[in-house]
């Protein structure tokens, strides 16, 4: 039997060996990891561009794994939910191990117990950045009324608007990333699924993305109509209709996260059927500069 505490390794098919089964328990909850390590078992690191190799970690006593994480080089350290003691655990396995965390992403309680034990162990200085809510879809209840127009499918003549969308959302959304033909295979955008939302003349006026389905979950994201077309029912119709075709696909979990700071979008999402599953928080570490010698 393998010894009690935190294993970790590069290797994603063994990780899933172990851990897959686990993750799957709660596909909803645990929609980022499942996302990330099936992107990474299908299509290897390239799919991440210049992200490097992640290291994957789990939690396993007498046998049965009770928590995971990823981590990609300089990026945030991604992990499920963890009682406070687990949480201490990890951060001083990651500071033995020389790890320099910039941020945590976590179930709110898990993120700030983290926050906590690595400021303990780093001297680090922990900072809220942002708190999410998770939403997972109950009875799809189209908005009324509907705008005028019709969803579709994006397809290959949509691609030049898709780039500009996706980098306008990223952009909204403080995210560092180049989107353009030579780059758009390595980001995250690439993987999805896109709805658009047309007028009755044929043009694009909202869009949403869906994540490859995983253990019967799915992930809405991102939803995104241009500033100047907001305020008239096309977010809400794209979600219903992405999310549709996620059911008919065979979902049977449907999920998205919200910015708590935007009431105007988690009213949209539960009016149209999304009931909470519980609230993320990611901190960011603020380090000491050394002193000079």
């Amino acid at each position: 039997m393998r010894p009690d505490g935190w294993h970790l390794t590069e290797d994603v098919d063994g990780f899933l060996a172990r851990a897959g089964d686990f993750l799957r328990s709660c596909p909803a909850l645990h929609t980022m990891p499942l996302s990330v390590t099936e992107k990474l078992r299908t299509l290897g690191t390239a799919a991440y561009g210049d992200r490097g190799v992640p290291v994957l970690g789990r939690l396993e006593e007498a046998g049965k794994v009770y928590a995971t994480f990823y981590r990609f080089p300089s990026r945030s350290l991604c992990v499920t939910s963890l009682t406070p003691e687990q949480a201490d655990t990890l951060a001083a396995r990651l500071a033995a191990l020389g790890h320099d965390l910039p941020s945590v992403t976590a179930d709110h309680s898990t993120a700030a117990s983290f926050a906590g034990a690595w400021q303990r162990r780093t001297g680090a200085t922990p900072t809220l950045r942002v708190q999410l809510h998770l939403y997972r879809l109950g009875t799809l209840t189209p908005p009324e009324p509907v705008p005028a127009g019709r969803g579709r499918p994006a397809g290959e003549q949509d691609h030049e608007y898709l780039m500009r969308w996706c980098r306008e959302f990223a952009a909204d959304t403080g995210e560092a990333v180049t989107i353009d033909a030579g780059s758009w295979a390595s980001t995250h955008f690439a993987e999805k699924r896109y709805t658009f939302w047309e007028t009755p003349d044929g043009m694009p006026v909202s869009m949403a993305g869906v994540n490859p389905m995983v253990a019967g979950q799915v992930r809405v994201d991102p939803v995104y109509t241009p500033a100047p077309l907001r305020g008239r029912g096309y977010a809400g119709a794209v979600t219903v209709e992405a999310s549709r075709a996620a059911l008919t696909a065979g979902a049977t979990d449907v999920v998205l996260f919200t910015n708590v700071a935007n009431p105007t979008s988690n009213a949209l999402y539960q009016k149209i059927g999304y009931r909470p599953v519980t609230d993320f928080g990611l901190y960011d570490f603020a380090y000491a500069a050394p002193e000079a010698s």
